[in-house]
C-alpha cells in the first residue's frame, strides 16, 4: 500500500511540473516562466540549408539552421527557432561580409511566425555595423518550397561619431527585399 501511494504521489507530482508547450504560432501574447515554444508542425526544416540571392552586383548566400529548446533569458522560456548566417561575394566573388565561419557572431535570430499568414519573422542585430537593427519576414513563395521571399526593415538606427561608419554611411550588408533560391 504504501508503495503504491508513493507511486501516485510521483506520478501527481511529474503531471505538475511537466513543461507546457506551446506551438509557433501562439495564441497567447505571453508564455509562461519555462515553457516550451516547440516547432510541434515542424516547420523550421523546410529553411534550413543555404539560400542564394543576387542584389544591387552583389551574391548574397544565407545559411539557415535551427536551434531547439534554447533557454530564452530575456523572455524566460524555451524555444525552437532559426538563426541566419550570410557571406556577401562581389560580382568578382571577392567577400564583402562574411560571418559563416564565426561561432558566436549570428546576427539574424527567428522570433516566431506572424499570426496572420505564414511569415517567419527574425531580428537583424549587427554589432560590427554600428549595432544596426531590424526585422526580417520570411515566407515561401510556392509549395515547391525552393524559392523564399526575403523582406528587411531596418529601424532608424542612430550613427554616432564613434561609429566608424559616421562619416561614410553604414554600408548595404543585407538586401532590403529579394528572393531567395535554395542551393
Amino acid at each position: 500500500m504504501k508503495n503504491i501511494f508513493l507511486f501516485i504521489l510521483i506520478n501527481i507530482s511529474a503531471l505538475f511540473s511537466a513543461q507546457q508547450i506551446f506551438t509557433l504560432r501562439p495564441t497567447e501574447t505571453e508564455l509562461p516562466v519555462n515553457s516550451y515554444q516547440k516547432d510541434t508542425n515542424n516547420e523550421l526544416p523546410s529553411y534550413e540549408g543555404t539560400w542564394k540571392g543576387i542584389w544591387d552586383n552583389k551574391i548574397i548566400y544565407i545559411t539557415f539552421t535551427k536551434i531547439t529548446h534554447n533557454y530564452d533569458s530575456d523572455f524566460k522560456y524555451y524555444r525552437d527557432y532559426l538563426i541566419g548566417k550570410f557571406k556577401v561575394l562581389d560580382n568578382n566573388e571577392n567577400i564583402l561580409f562574411d560571418n559563416t565561419n564565426a561561432n558566436d557572431d549570428t546576427k539574424i535570430t527567428g522570433i516566431n511566425f506572424r499570426r496572420y499568414g505564414d511569415k517567419y519573422s527574425l531580428i537583424y542585430v549587427d554589432s560590427d555595423l554600428c549595432n544596426t537593427t531590424g526585422n526580417i519576414r520570411i515566407n515561401f513563395t510556392d509549395p515547391s518550397k525552393l524559392q523564399l521571399d526575403w523582406k528587411l526593415i531596418l529601424d532608424n538606427n542612430m550613427i554616432t561619431n564613434d561609429c566608424q561608419y559616421y562619416h561614410t554611411g553604414i554600408p548595404k550588408v543585407l538586401p532590403k527585399e529579394i528572393t531567395l533560391t535554395k542551393q
